[in-house]
């Protein structure tokens, strides 16, 4: 099973110059939590998601007009390609401890968005029979982040 298989095509996503308002009402219209951040060619340069807005809105204290996803946006992306087998992307997100991840084309250009989410509708139970994606593989990928995500918080595990 191929990334380009599972993933949503044409994602919504905005410039590096989109002003964080912009970015909300982007984000609530597609009901995501992460846009991928595109040049005029359709390059991925960033991702910028719900918490980045609201981090960087409340840490600068500003209006959202008053800033770009540029200033906000995570810079060190984790991509995969749409011929990506579906288990490299996951381990990409297991690796990265992301729960979205942008998809590329052959060309290099944003060609869809993978999140766990989705994958977990495609998921079937390992009954001996291994599934092209088990229920396992995504709730593996999803428990590292969340490990990763209480001890980084102090919360513990």
């Amino acid at each position: 099973m191929r990334v380009q298989d599972l993933m949503m095509k044409s994602p919504k996503s905005c410039s590096p110059t989109t002003n964080l308002a912009r970015v909300s009402e982007l984000l609530w219209s597609g009901n995501c939590g992460a846009l991928p951040v595109v040049d005029a060619s359709g390059s991925v340069l960033g991702v910028i998601t719900d918490r980045d807005v609201c981090l960087a809105l409340g840490w600068k204290n500003v209006r959202p007009s008053e800033l770009t996803a540029e200033q906000a946006m995570s810079r060190q992306v984790a991509m995969c390609k749409s011929s990506d087998e579906i288990h490299t992307a996951l381990g990409i997100m297991r690796t990265r401890k992301v729960r979205r991840i942008p998809v590329v084309g052959e060309t290099g250009k944003l060609a869809g968005i993978l999140s766990l989410s989705d994958l977990v509708f495609q998921a079937r139970h390992d009954d001996g029979c291994r599934p092209q994606l088990s229920y396992e593989d995504v709730m593996g990928v999803l428990k590292s982040i969340e490990m990763s995500s209480c001890a980084h918080a102090g919360r513990g595990v």
